[in-house]
């Protein structure tokens, strides 16, 4: 990329509700006191990205909004609650208006996530016109994903968006650019996504706070 203005995105749901198939093991005080913790982590990981040129959270929920602006981030409302695809897009389509060249856009539940990861992914977009994924753990979702300009190709988040992905960036031209990174590609949705993460030396707000829960991890 040649002089991009690459900013953030990461869309977050309201907390109360939030996790909703972790309810094995957490109730739901809990589930939205991690999902708290771990939105604090990935903005930790990207106020300290220097590649960046800023931050966005698109939400509609107060206390992530104040955890975002805590963190010197912009906060965007506009279909915030329409689903993870529309908030991304819209948002996205926003940012690229006020003159981002680029887009990185990731969830707020990978709190294993380090800023030198972010700067991996920034600078494996090497072309004016790019994307870059990084695949889950699972290789079946997209934890993150840099496009050159916004917008380039269409996404369409879920559950095994990652295929989907690739081949969406082949038909408009693209080779993606896939980018494995072990903090980024831990997403947490599943209980033994719990197991996972405690199993990773970490200082993450979450981690620490799963250690005060020991139902979390119970079998």
């Amino acid at each position: 990329m040649n002089a991009a203005k690459v900013w953030a995105l990461v869309p977050v749901k309201r907390f109360a509700g939030a996790k909703q198939r972790l309810s094995a093991r957490l109730d739901a005080e809990q589930r939205a006191m991690l999902a708290r913790a771990m939105l604090e982590d990935v903005l930790d990981a990207l106020s300290r990205t220097s590649g960046l040129a800023g931050i966005a959270v698109v939400t509609v929920d107060d206390d992530a909004s104040s955890v975002a602006r805590r963190h010197g981030a912009r906060v965007i409302a506009d279909h915030a609650e329409h689903g993870h695809t529309t908030a991304v897009v819209s948002g996205a389509a926003q940012l690229a208006r006020d003159g981002a060249t680029a887009v990185v856009t990731m969830p707020g539940d990978i709190p294993l996530i380090t800023a030198d990861e972010v700067t991996a992914v920034i600078a494996a977009a090497e072309h004016d016109r790019g994307f870059v994924i990084v695949p889950a753990h699972d290789r079946r979702g997209s934890n993150a994903i840099l496009a050159t300009p916004p917008g380039v190709v269409p996404l369409q988040f879920g559950d095994d968006s990652f295929l989907p992905h690739l081949e969406s960036a082949r038909r408009c031209g693209i080779e993606p650019v896939v980018l494995p990174l072990p903090g980024i590609g831990l997403d947490i949705d599943h209980p033994q996504d719990l197991v996972l993460l405690l199993q990773r030396p970490s200082r993450t707000r979450a981690q620490a706070l799963l250690a005060e829960m020991p139902e979390a991890t119970c079998r």
